[in-house]
This record gives C-alpha cells, structure tokens and sequence, in this order.
C-alpha cells in the first residue's frame, strides 16, 4: 500500500482577529498536509521534534488522533515546544510572529521504510535549515534512491530574507531531488525579488525541476511543465475565513490527486499529460477552499472528498 511521508517541523498556532486569540491549533506546514491525508483515508508517516511538555503531547495525540503514524516524531526532554501567533487582517490573510525555545536544532530519527511510489512531503525552512541539513537531506536523498515520489514545497518566509544567500546551496539541492515544485508568488518575491512566473521557471527552477507550480493566492495558478505545458487555473471565489493552512492543503489535495490517479514516480518521469494535471490541480484547489472556509488548518474529519466543491 503506498503511503505519505511529511519531514517538517511542528508548532502551536495561536490565531488572532482583532487582537484577541480566537483559536489554538497543532501546526506546522507538513503537518497541516499530514493531518488532512490521514483524514483523507490515505497512509502517512511524519517525521519532526517538539518539546517535552503539554504541548507537544497534544501536538502528537493529534497526528495519532488522525491516523498519522507518530513513531517518528522526537521528544527533546529539554525543550519546550514552538508556537506561531497568526493574526489575521480585514481580508483574513496572517501576519506571522515565530517563538521556538529549542536551545539547539536537532534532528535525530531512524529512516521509515519508503517503498517505490510512495510520496514524500518537505519544505519551508525546515528543509533549508543548515544545523538539520544533514539529517533532512540524507533522508531525502535515501527516499529518492528508494524510487518514492518527492514533493517539495519552497514556502519561504519574508523572516528569512537575510539568510537566502547563505542558504543557496540547500535549495538548489532541494529542487534537484524534487519531482514536482511547488511555491506562491510571495515565496519568490521574498527570494528573487520577482513574481513573474515564467522568469522564475526559466532562471532558477527548471533546469533542476521540470514539473512546477506557482499559486498566486486569489489569482489564478501558474503551472508550468515539460513539452512546453504552460497553463492557468483560475481560484473559485469562496468566503474566506482564514488563509492559514491555503498553501499546506494545496500540497495535501495534490498529493491525494497523484494517489487518487495512480501516477506513479515512472509516469512522471514520462511527464503528465494535460488531462492528469487538470484532475490532480483539481484535488488540490477543492483542499485548499474547504481550508480557507474555516479556522482549521485542516479539511474536516469524515470528510468526503468527492463532495468538495
């Protein structure tokens, strides 16, 4: 049976509107993926750290909860876990502020088994991070080896701005072992100081990744392929009630499109044909909408997918 391995980091997210916490949530970029595919009915695996207190025992019992395998996740006795504070403006987008209290990043896991077609989730900082860079990029490369399908979304933070020189290295690295690409206009503005797709595509992703995606928040999506595929999706307007979780279940709703599909790591390789990317890209905008009509970070328990509109 294939399966979904996440590798990201996790926190509390503590949401605000008008300056009031309204909301308290188990987070993380993958881990919002994680907990929408164990929703979902499909297998999954996360690897992560938290800290050894009451937090990071309800960061846990939630990806147990959901039917995500836990067993890989560290506890560092001497640590307390990570929080984000989220605030949320007039049009329901979050300001982010980040508090981790780990007195060193470290990462130290076994390897969970990856069998051929299986699909590995990873991103953010977490997957650029240099003092967990070997851990992460031993993995990764070891997924690779296994013929699993990677996944690599950039999510790149305005906070880390100052360290993209520094941290080149780690996301050409990131690219070349991706199968498919995926980051919004906000990541590569960050970046590159651009948000124009086709410049991002041609100078800094595809001679590493043919397969990418660029989403552009209430504007339509960008993707861009092998064969010279270059096509828009326009966004379905809904009543957006936070954005928080938009992107992760983006990534979760492709994910579940590839297993839904039966596209394996050979028929990417082969490239998609346009009809599979429709179907696929479909997945992932019906996550992302059902995310944004709710203060979760996640698509509902018992949801139907099938039904999401």
């Amino acid at each position: 049976m294939r399966k979904v391995i996440g590798i990201g980091e996790t926190v509390l997210d503590i949401i605000f509107r008008n300056d009031q916490p309204v909301s308290a949530l188990p987070g993380g970029s993958t881990y919002n993926a994680m907990i929408s595919l164990g929703r979902s009915g499909i297998k999954t695996t996360f690897i992560s750290e938290t800290g050894n207190d009451r937090v990071g025992q309800r960061i846990i019992h939630f990806l147990e909860e959901n039917h995500v395998d836990a067993s890989y996740v560290n506890v560092y006795p001497d640590s307390k876990s990570p929080l984000s504070l989220a605030f949320l403006n007039e049009q329901n987008d979050a300001e982010y502020l980040f508090y981790k209290d780990h007195p060193r990043d470290r990462l130290d896991f076994s390897y969970p088994e990856v069998n051929e077609d299986d699909i590995v989730l990873y991103g953010s900082y977490y997957a650029l991070n240099p003092v967990i860079r070997p851990q992460v990029l031993g993995f990764l490369q070891y997924a690779h080896q296994r013929g699993a399908i990677l996944y690599y979304d950039v999510n790149f933070r305005a906070a880390h701005q100052h360290e993209v020189m520094k941290l080149t290295a780690n996301f050409l690295e990131n690219l070349e072992l991706a199968d498919v690409v995926r980051g919004s206009h906000e990541d590569f503005d960050v970046m590159f100081h651009t948000t124009d797709t086709d410049t991002v595509y041609r100078s800094q992703i595809s001679f590493y990744c043919k397969k990418f995606i660029c989403t552009r928040g209430s504007e339509p999506l960008e993707l861009r392929a092998e064969g010279g595929l270059k096509k828009q999706y326009a966004v379905t307007p809904v009543e957006v009630v936070s954005t928080i979780g938009a992107g992760d279940n983006f990534n979760a709703g492709f994910i579940y499109g590839l297993m839904k599909q039966g596209i394996t790591r050979n028929m990417m390789a082969d490239g998609l044909s346009e009809e599979q990317w429709d179907a696929v890209v479909g997945y992932a905008q019906r996550f992302s909408a059902e995310v944004c009509r709710s203060l979760y970070n996640y698509v509902p328990e018992g949801i139907k997918i099938e039904e999401l509109t």
